[in-house]
């Protein structure tokens, strides 16, 4: 305590000399300031003495103001400041969350165009609202063939309903079994599922289909039998993360001398801190090995597994219907994401058939009207139309300025980066080599003015595509992968095609002498 007061007295002293000099000089300055406005008031006073009341009266108005100026501060600090506004209070209530986003979900759906698709996707959706109201609760058995997944279940049965001992691999995928727990209104479904980390790429292919049962748990049982390796540490996590509720369970017990036993659950305890709950970590001996008695008699133990059975009790039914609904949660994501892709497919080639027909437009606009150089602000209309076609495409609503606007924006863009320079470099040989002398200089604006166009286009694509925001790296940075991605030979070769096609043979044809008649 010594030592921390030796520093803070000098910090004080400091702090009380700082105070008193100021006021010092604040009322050196104030005495300093009366004296000088008193000489002026004499001096006024012998000269004229209505310029000497007139100053005075100024003064005594600034002295009013200063107080009423104080005081107004004062009371602005002292009065307390008005509650904040409440924000708007979030559903407790998970089944309203979920029913919430079910209702997003359906009017996300309604968007799709293709009827196949929405169909098949509103199928699901129903299917999940319906899981909402009388859905059984899911919970499923997981983990590697040899920990005693098949032994737990028939534990938890209290009677054999799988082979026990059988060699790994041979669990049927999803088998289920149904049990009523008392105090839950809903059944509780018990589903088996083949081991994990099996070898072989049979072994792989039921890994993937266990880990898909797994995320579609509303409780799940990791079993383990030992200390967790780290393949089954980065599973666990896995499904921590993407929100599965987990009881991990350590079985075969009994085959652990008790300090053994006490230190793979020490271990286990510190390595799943931060993933489950302490509690949620629970030691079974689902089938115990037999025991000898001295007269040779084999003896089978009862299964130990009263523990796990409380843990689950107590989870199901204080948990059980917000289980429920954070999966419905977790579904409705999923739909919702499949829904998103489906949706941004057919907005995709909705805005790829605007692109392609403005950037033919602009080069006929700029081919039937050759200027000496190619000169994008001259197309900034019709690219302006392209970008109001486009948002109208994403949903983003906005006029033909704030078209113009962006379009002017982003052909400023293309010049500075030098993607002007460079189109014209690449039609500007081939086109030399393969058009007439009289179309070149035509041939290369309008081929050059689609092919800008067309980075223009697919750029806002990207732009409306983000919500109206260019990113992080902002608007260069989508024009030069746009760039990038338009200048591939196989591309270039493709758009010349269609270029000389489009472009070159109408200027040909129109350029063509007509023969007099005979």
């Amino acid at each position: 305590m010594l030592f921390q007061l030796g520093p803070i007295l000098p910090m004080r002293r400091v702090r009380l000399i700082t105070i008193a000099a100021s006021v010092l000089i604040t009322l050196a300055l104030a005495a300093w300031l009366f004296d000088s406005l008193q000489r002026l008031y004499w001096s006024l006073a012998v000269v004229s003495p209505v310029l000497a009341s007139l100053l005075l009266a100024l003064l005594v108005a600034a002295l009013i103001a200063a107080i009423a100026a104080l005081i107004y501060y004062l009371y602005l600090f002292g009065r307390p400041k008005p509650p904040a506004r409440p924000l708007p209070p979030l559903p407790e209530d998970k089944t309203i969350v979920a029913q919430e986003t079910l209702n997003a979900l359906q009017q996300q759906i309604a968007q799709i165009q293709d009827e196949v698709a929405r169909q098949a996707l509103q199928e699901r959706s129903r299917a999940i609202q319906q899981d909402l109201v009388q859905r059984d609760l899911q919970v499923v058995v997981f983990g590697t063939g040899s920990a005693g997944k098949t032994s737990l279940i028939n534990a938890i049965f209290g009677e054999i309903v799988g082979e026990v001992g059988a060699a790994m691999g041979t669990t049927t995928l999803g088998e289920t079994y149904r049990l009523h727990l008392q105090g839950l209104e809903r059944e509780i479904v018990l589903v088996d599922t083949p081991g994990i980390l099996e070898a072989g790429g049979l072994g792989s292919e039921r890994e993937q289909l266990a880990r898909q049962i797994a995320t579609d748990a509303d409780l799940l049982l990791f079993v383990l039998d030992n200390d967790l390796r780290q393949s089954e540490y980065q599973i666990l996590q896995m499904l921590a993360e993407i929100g599965k509720r987990l009881l991990v369970v350590f079985n075969k017990t009994d085959l652990y001398p008790a300090a053994d036993h006490q230190q793979i659950l020490d271990r286990l305890h510190q390595r799943l801190q931060g993933l489950i709950l302490p509690q949620d970590l629970v030691a079974v001996a689902a089938n115990p090995q037999a025991v000898r008695l001295p007269d040779g008699t084999l003896v089978q133990p009862a299964p130990d597994i009263s523990s796990l059975l409380q843990r689950m009790a107590q989870v199901l039914w204080a948990e059980g219907e917000d289980l429920i609904a954070d999966n419905i949660l977790l579904q409705s994501q999923r739909l919702g994401e499949e829904a998103r892709r489906l949706i941004d497919v057919e907005r995709q080639r909705q805005a790829e058939k605007i692109v392609d027909r403005f950037q033919w437009i602009g080069a006929g606009v700029v081919a039937a009207t050759p200027l000496p150089v190619v000169d994008l602000l001259a197309t900034a209309a019709i690219n302006a139309q392209m970008v109001v076609e486009l948002g109208r495409v994403y949903g983003c609503e906005m006029n033909l300025d704030r078209g113009r606007e962006l379009a002017l924006s982003l052909a400023k863009t293309l010049v500075s980066l030098g993607v002007v320079r460079g189109a014209i470099e690449i039609f500007s040989v081939v086109l030399q080599t393969n058009v007439a002398t009289f179309l070149v200089g035509r041939a290369i604006q309008g081929v050059t003015a689609a092919y800008l166009t067309r980075i223009a286009g697919k750029s806002f694509i990207e732009y409306f595509r983000q919500n109206q925001q260019w990113g992080d790296g902002g608007m260069t940075e989508v024009v030069q992968e746009q760039f990038r991605l338009n200048r591939r030979d196989e591309f270039v070769k493709a758009f010349l095609q269609e270029a000389v096609a489009r472009v070159v043979n109408p200027l040909a044809r129109a350029e063509q002498p007509i023969d007099p008649l005979p």
